[in-house]
């Protein structure tokens, strides 16, 4: 095997613990010595071992005078767990492939640095585009302090989102659907305005075939105007509602002391994520509606867009569109993207898109 095949060994165990690692980086790592692969590891959740960890305790002995290739540089300091350089100098490996620099600052080559004064060689670059885009969310808030956010819409072919009634189910096939509940599992939270939740009474969840990591489910509601009834409300699991600071909070509470109420000055997006930032949300799925996918849209406050696009058309003005508010009046000022890929599920294509140039 190559040293590129060895690192795509690393990047294939740490893409498989996407969603699960938050607030820590998704990282894998693979020893190896005379072209045998002597452990593996991945990052599981944070506060478990580092994924170097895992692959050199399989080594064990053996671990002295091997590689190891690994999808992000090893940590220098300690943690909720040790610095993992310091185990690579301890069991004195002989090389060590880094696909890129940790950016954050209790990191940041301090790593890659300690390893090369101890006199174990260092490489990095291996993979680097990758590792990037693996761990793009984790580099973006470390960045921003606000949690990396992911609008997602499913509309018909001419961009309808419901009937001239409301009436939307379903837009698009099952395995559109299942994918977005994949991408539940692989987001911090999920975001929709209270709108939604009164006219559909979603659930918000992650519903795979295998379970799943459940979002944490946020609702805009300035008034606090939320049903009793509402299922997020009802069913155990994690919510929180952002209100304004004029709602009456206390009186919610009391009938509702397991949803945790966050209020604001103003519920405007940029405070919105700031707020979320400081709660430690990294990254953010916003499912709507189109209210709310304008006002990120209006304060350009995103950084990739899934439109799922059904085969079928509507028609007609009374049509709901996908996305609300007023449109510019010339086609210069329109948002402009780049396409990132393009894929078939059921009878529904997925396109995924990001601002052409980064703008939150």
């Amino acid at each position: 095997m190559t040293n590129e095949e060895y690192m795509d060994l690393a990047f294939t165990v740490a893409e498989a613990t996407l969603g699960q690692t938050s607030p820590n980086p998704s990282v894998g790592a693979v020893v190896v010595k005379d072209g045998r692969i002597l452990g593996i590891g991945s990052h599981l959740t944070a506060g478990s071992p580092h994924a170097e960890v895992y692959a050199i305790m399989q080594a064990g002995a053996e671990a002295e005078g091997a590689e190891i290739y690994v999808t992000l540089e090893p940590c220098a300091h300690f943690g909720r767990t040790p610095p993992c350089a310091d185990l690579i100098i301890e069991h004195k490996l002989r090389k060590v492939h880094i696909a890129c620099l940790d950016p954050n600052p209790a990191v940041a080559g301090k790593g890659a640095e300690r390893i090369k004064q101890a006199g174990i060689e260092v490489e990095v670059g291996l993979g680097e585009a990758r590792a990037l885009e693996l761990n793009r969310k984790f580099f973006h808030f470390l960045r921003k302090k606000r949690p990396y956010v992911t609008l997602k819409a499913a509309t018909t072919l001419d961009g309808k989102i419901a009937t001239s009634t409301g009436d939307s189910k379903w837009i698009t096939s099952e395995e559109s659907r299942l994918d977005v509940h994949n991408q539940r599992h692989i987001h911090d939270a999920i975001l929709v305005g209270i709108n939604t939740v009164m006219k559909d009474n979603p659930l918000l969840t992650t519903r795979l075939p295998q379970g799943g990591k459940n979002p944490i489910r946020i609702i805009l509601d300035t008034h606090l105007k939320i049903q009793d009834e509402a299922q997020v409300l009802n069913d155990g699991l994690e919510t929180w509602i952002i209100c304004r600071s004029t709602a009456d909070v206390a009186n919610f509470q009391d009938s509702h002391p397991g949803v945790k109420v966050l209020s604001l000055q103003t519920t405007e997006i940029e405070d919105v994520l700031d707020l979320l930032g400081e709660h430690n949300i990294q990254s953010l799925y916003v499912e709507g509606g189109s209210k709310i996918l304008a006002s990120f849209l209006d304060k350009q406050l995103f950084n990739e867009c899934h439109w799922y696009i059904a085969p079928k058309i509507l028609g007609g003005s009374d049509a709901l569109s996908v996305i609300g508010g007023y449109s510019p009046e010339w086609m210069s000022q329109a948002t402009q993207l780049d396409f990132i890929s393009v894929k078939q599920y059921g009878r529904d294509i997925k396109i995924v898109a990001r601002p052409r140039k980064e703008v939150s």
